[in-house]
C-alpha cells in the first residue's frame, strides 16, 4: 500500500513500492491483481476518475464490444465467471464499466489504486536501479519495477483540419466522451470518421438529430456484429463448459472460441461459396475472420470474391445507388484494414435526415465557426463528433516521459518505429514493462495481454527468488524479435495504410505495430525464454539492492 505522503516542496514523496502500474484498464488490473497476489507491494496510477481504460474513456452512444463478452473478460477466477451474468453477447459500455468495477471490488483492488493520478515523467536511477515516477499533482513515487498497462487506444487522434478550433457549437470526440449524456435531439451533426467507433455511433443518434452529416474519410469492409441478449440457457451452458472455454481461450492462436474452418474458398463450387458467405454474414463478429475459409487472408482471389459478396449487401441495403458504391471500398481487401462490425449502418442510409459526404470525392477545406466546409460548400451544424481514431501502439508510452539509462528517452529510441523483445520490454530501460503495447495482440486483447502480464509476473518472481533486482532485455533479443516483427509484416493481412502501421498520424513512421508472429510465436519465446533461465534479459543486483538481497 501506498505510505502517507510527507511535503518536500512542490513535489511530495509518496514511498517506495515494489510494483508501479499505470492504467486501470482490462490489462492494468490484472497486473495489479497478480503483483500484489505474488507478494510485491503495488499501486495503480490511473488518470481518469474510475477504472475501465478504453471503456471508461470511451462512452459514446453505441460503444460496446465487439468481441464476445464473455471470452473479453477475466479467466482467473471461476467464481468471478460463474457470478456475473453478462447481459448480451456483445456487451455496451455501460455493462463492460460496471463488470470492471465489480472485479475491482471484488478483490478489493481499490485499495491500491490512485485515481486522477496521471504521470507526467518517469526516469530510472542507475544507481539504485529504481524509476522515479511524477504525477501531475506533484506527487512522487519510487518503485523497482514500473508497469506502463497504458493501452494502445488511450490518445485519441485529431485531424489536422484547418479552423477546428473556431467551431462555436459543442464538439466531442469519441475517445474523450462526457460522463453526461450529449443531447442530440432536433440538432444538426456531422460525425467524422468511419471507423469502429464512428459506424457504432451514427446508427445510434440518426433517430434524434434534425439531420445527420457522415463525412467518410475512407470505407470499411463493414459487417454485420448480429449481437443478442444472452438466454438463461446459454448463462447455464457457459457456466457448465467454464473449463473447457477457459482452455480454449486460453490456447488458441486468435483468443476466440470460434473454430477454423476445416477447407480453402476454391475447395469449393460458387454455389458452395455463396451458401457459405452467407453463413459468415449471419455470424457473430470476428467468426467471420477466425472462421472464415483459411485462405482469405492470404489469397488475393478468395479475398475478392467475398468482398464481390459484401458489395452486393451493401448496394441491396443501401436504396441510393451513388450512396451505396461510395460505401463499397474500391482499394481494399477486406481486413486490410482493422473491419469493423455493425449494427444497422447501412441501413442508417436510407433515412431522410441522413447524407455521407466521401471526403475522397469531395475533399474537407475547414471547419468554421459555424460548420465543415467541402469542396462541394458549406453545412452548417451544431454538433461535430470526431471519430478520428487514436496513435496506435506507442502513443501514449511516447508522452510519458520515459527516460531510460544515462537518459535515454523512449520516443528517441523508437523514433523510427518501436523496437522490443516480446512486446514487454525495451533494451535500454531495466525494470519498465509495457504488457498490452506495441507488439502486443493479433487477436483478441485481454486474451494475449494476460498472457504478457502473466509472463511480466513470473518473471519478476524468478528475479526476486534469485536474488536478481534488475530485469533489462538483451539487445540481441530485442534485435532479434523486432526482425522477426518487421518481416513477418509483409505477411500480415493488414496494408501499410492501416493504423496497425501508424499510417493515420502524420509523420508517423511506417512500421508493423502488432506482432506479426501471433499467439502461438509469442507462446514458443517465452516457453525458450523460461527454459533457458531467463538468459534473454540481463538480470543484475544493483550497487544497492532494494528488497531481496544479492
Amino acid at each position: 500500500m501506498e505510505k502517507n505522503v510527507s511535503d518536500e516542496g512542490p513535489r511530495r514523496l509518496a514511498g517506495d513500492v515494489d510494483v508501479l502500474v499505470v492504467g486501470a484498464g482490462i490489462t492494468g488490473i490484472y497486473q495489479l491483481y497478480r503483483a500484489r497476489d505474488a507478494g510485491f507491494s503495488v499501486t495503480l496510477l490511473e488518470a481518469g476518475g474510475g477504472v475501465g481504460g478504453t471503456w471508461y474513456w470511451n462512452r459514446y452512444p453505441g460503444a460496446r464490444f465487439d468481441s464476445e463478452s464473455y471470452t473479453y473478460a477475466y479467466l482467473f477466477s471461476k467464481e468471478l465467471f460463474d457470478e456475473w451474468e453478462w447481459q448480451e453477447h456483445f456487451a455496451q459500455q455501460p455493462e463492460t464499466e460496471r463488470y470492471l468495477n465489480h472485479v475491482v471490488d471484488r478483490f478489493d483492488l481499490r485499495r491500491d489504486i490512485r485515481f486522477g493520478a496521471k504521470v507526467t515523467s518517469a526516469v530510472y536511477d542507475e544507481t539504485s536501479g529504481t524509476w522515479t515516477v511524477l504525477v501531475s499533482d506533484g506527487t512522487e513515487l519510487r518503485t523497482q519495477f514500473l508497469v506502463a498497462a497504458t493501452g494502445v487506444f488511450s490518445v485519441p487522434y485529431f485531424p489536422e483540419v484547418p479552423g477546428r478550433e473556431d467551431f462555436r457549437g459543442e464538439s466531442y470526440h469519441t475517445a474523450l466522451w462526457p460522463p453526461t449524456p450529449v443531447d442530440f435531439a432536433g440538432k444538426h451533426v456531422g460525425v467524422v470518421g468511419t471507423g469502429s467507433s464512428g459506424v457504432q455511433l451514427i446508427p445510434v443518434i440518426a433517430d434524434d438529430v434534425a439531420s445527420l452529416t457522415v463525412y467518410q474519410r475512407t470505407p470499411n469492409w463493414c459487417t454485420p456484429l448480429n449481437n443478442s441478449p444472452i438466454t438463461p440457457e446459454e448463462q447455464a451452458r457457459l457456466r457448465a463448459d467454464f473449463e473447457a472455454i477457459r482452455e480454449t481461450l486460453n490456447t488458441s492462436p486468435s483468443g476466440f472460441l470460434h473454430r477454423p474452418h476445416d477447407r480453402a474458398t476454391f475447395d469449393d463450387s460458387r454455389e458452395e461459396r455463396w451458401a457459405f458467405f452467407e453463413k459468415m454474414w449471419q455470424s457473430p463478429g470476428f467468426a467471420k475472420l477466425v472462421s472464415h475459409y483459411t485462405d482469405l487472408l492470404v489469397d488475393r482471389a478468395a479475398n475478392a470474391e467475398w468482398c464481390e459478396f459484401i458489395a452486393g449487401k451493401i448496394r441491396g441495403l443501401v436504396k441510393d445507388p451513388e450512396t451505396a458504391e461510395k460505401l463499397i471500398p474500391k482499394d481494399q481487401r477486406f481486413a486490410e484494414k482493422r473491419p469493423p462490425f455493425v449494427t444497422g449502418y447501412y441501413e442508417v442510409f436510407n433515412r431522410p435526415n441522413v447524407s455521407l459526404v466521401g471526403l475522397e470525392q469531395t475533399p474537407l477545406v475547414r471547419v468554421t465557426d459555424s460548420g465543415i466546409e467541402t469542396t462541394e460548400g458549406l453545412r452548417e451544424l451544431d454538433i461535430i463528433v470526431w471519430a478520428a481514431g487514436f496513435d496506435f501502439g506507442t502513443g501514449a508510452l511516447t508522452r510519458m516521459g520515459i527516460r531510460g539509462r544515462q537518459g535515454l528517452a523512449l520516443e528517441d529510441h523508437w523514433a523510427d518505429g518501436p523496437s522490443t523483445f516480446l512486446g514487454v520490454q525495451s533494451a535500454g530501460f531495466p525494470n519498465f514493462f509495457f504488457p498490452g503495447g506495441p507488439h502486443a495482440a493479433t487477436g483478441n486483447n485481454p486474451r494475449y495481454n494476460g498472457d504478457q502480464v502473466d509472463f511480466i509476473t513470473d518473471t519478476l518472481i524468478y528475479a526476486r527468488e534469485h536474488g536478481y533486482d534488475t530485469i533489462e532485455a538483451d539487445p540481441a533479443a530485442e534485435a532479434e524479435w523486432t526482425s522477426m516483427i518487421d518481416k513477418g509484416a509483409a505477411m500480415s493481412p493488414f496494408g501499410e495504410r492501416s493504423y496497425f502501421f501508424g499510417a493515420n498520424i502524420p509523420g508517423k513512421p511506417r512500421r508493423y505495430l502488432l506482432n506479426s508472429g501471433g499467439r502461438p510465436k509469442l507462446f514458443k519465446e517465452i516457453a525458450r525464454v523460461v527454459e533457458n533461465d531467463y538468459k534473454a534479459f540481463r538480470l543484475t543486483r544493483s550497487s544497492n539492492p532494494r528488497g531481496t538481497a544479492a
